[in-house]
């Protein structure tokens, strides 16, 4: 056995035993795979109509700092019920740190300006979008994605849920039934990697605006040290809150964080994936609004189907994008040959990303199966290994799948020259997109 391969081998052990993994929490971020430890609360939060309040009541606890990343921060009823909580919190002289995107929150930065201009609300926007050829300069295709929320480094939640009404769209507008979307509030040592990058995030799109200053003053200063300490005290991020933390007695859940960025984690969410996937014995249930998996995970779902597990999708039936729903379809025909079974939910427009295996392996996040998710955009999901959790998240797939309509190859319109003529198309506008953000290679 070569070396690199039996290094990998025991990276993947550490990964699966408890006991390494929560000696090597601290450098979770080296580790390419899900990195699990024990000690766990972990609760699953359905929509905004469930996450904002516990967000909510969460500020209005805080003593010490609050961190927010996400995507989108709309400027409507939620958003202000959020922002007024962000702001009562950073009037009691807690620190608050927003980040948003600059593309998805594009619309709503002037009124967030407003609300926080002078507040004591840090607000930082990730590559903002001045003008719309500033999409065609490198890395801008490349967007925040996750939505992290952090209050005094012992309560964190992550999730697919964006600070937006669940009845508004920003494309269709109001809609009778809210979208489907799911988050998870976590306690345990889980939160610290959750912190960790919230905080990173927060200083790069800070930093991306004041840095040449910084470096101005740093080479003008006649005390350059002390400036580079002070420098680093903005990069610094604060450590869990070790009193506010139960024993792994009181919490067992075992969890991992995991992200998708574009330096050392640029495949872990998918690593992560496959690993689960592959190990899955009865039943693969996963849940994505945008589905065009590459070749390893399409072959991976293939393969289990193929061995016997239950394998179904669930998708969008109600489109928010066409061209994302016609790059799914066109994968129709391939997967259920193989003996998966599709579902496109129809109630309303579908955003939650989540996925179950077996009766002990779940996740929630923000990364969808596609690749902007997988390959582009910054995200970041929860994975967890416990029977309640899953069983509860299971229940929630279940009610979708009653709500869905269930695709029949018979309905079929991907075979034949036009089929092979859609497949095409939309493999070649994938390619060509990953090549215009920088990305090479077999996808």
């Amino acid at each position: 056995m070569s070396p690199e391969r039996s290094s990998s081998r025991r990276r993947r052990a550490a990964a699966d035993d408890p006991q390494d993994a929560s000696a090597l929490l601290n450098n979770w971020y080296d580790h390419p795979r899900a990195l699990f430890c024990g000690g766990n609360e972990v609760q699953l939060l359905r929509g905004g109509r469930e996450l904002f309040p516990a967000m909510c009541e969460a500020m209005a606890a805080a003593q010490h700092e609050v961190w927010l990343a996400t995507y989108i921060f709309h400027d409507d009823d939620a958003g202000r019920l959020v922002a007024d909580a962000l702001l009562a919190a950073a009037a009691r002289g807690v620190k608050v740190h927003v980040v948003v995107d600059g593309f998805g929150s594009k619309a709503s930065l002037p009124a967030l300006y407003e609300w926080f201009r002078g507040t004591g609300v840090e607000l930082a926007v990730f590559r903002p979008v001045r003008r719309w050829w500033t999409l065609l300069q490198p890395g801008q295709l490349r967007r925040l994605h996750q939505k992290l929320c952090v209050v005094d480094a012992a309560l964190g939640f992550v999730g697919g849920i964006n600070v937006i009404d669940d009845h508004n769209d920003l494309n269709h507008g109001h809609t009778d039934t809210p979208r489907l979307d799911f988050a998870v509030a976590l306690r345990g040592p889980v939160v610290g990697p959750v912190q960790q990058t919230v905080g990173a995030m927060w200083s790069r799109a800070a930093f991306g605006h004041d840095w040449p200053e910084e470096m101005k003053a740093l080479a003008r200063s006649s005390e350059p040290v002390a400036r580079v300490r002070g420098l680093l005290r903005r990069l610094r991020i604060t450590p869990p809150l070790k009193n506010q933390l139960c024993s792994d007695a009181e919490r067992p859940v075992r969890a991992a964080f995991v992200v998708r960025d574009n330096l050392r984690q640029r495949r872990a969410i998918e690593r992560s994936y496959v690993d689960a996937l592959r190990r899955a014995r009865t039943r693969i249930d996963l849940v994505s609004p945008y589905f065009y998996p590459g070749h390893l995970f399409r072959r991976t779902l293939r393969d289990a189907a193929r061995r016997g597990v239950q394998v179904r999708l669930l998708l969008q039936g109600k489109l928010d994008y066409r061209i994302a729903g016609l790059a799914a379809q066109v994968l129709y025909d391939e997967l259920l040959r193989h003996g998966v079974r599709i579902f496109e939910y129809m109630p309303a427009f579908l955003h939650a990303k989540v996925a179950l295996v077996d009766e002990e392996w779940a996740t929630v996040g923000s990364s969808n199966i596609d690749p902007l998710s997988l390959l582009l955009n910054l995200e970041a999901n929860v994975m967890v290994r416990d029977r309640d959790f899953t069983r509860e998240l299971a229940a929630e797939f279940e009610a979708a799948i009653a709500d869905s309509r269930e695709v029949q190859a018979v309905h079929l319109r991907s075979r034949g020259f036009w089929g092979a003529l859609r497949r095409g198309f939309v493999a070649w506008g994938a390619h060509v997109y990953l090549r215009v953000a920088g990305i090479t290679g077999r996808y």
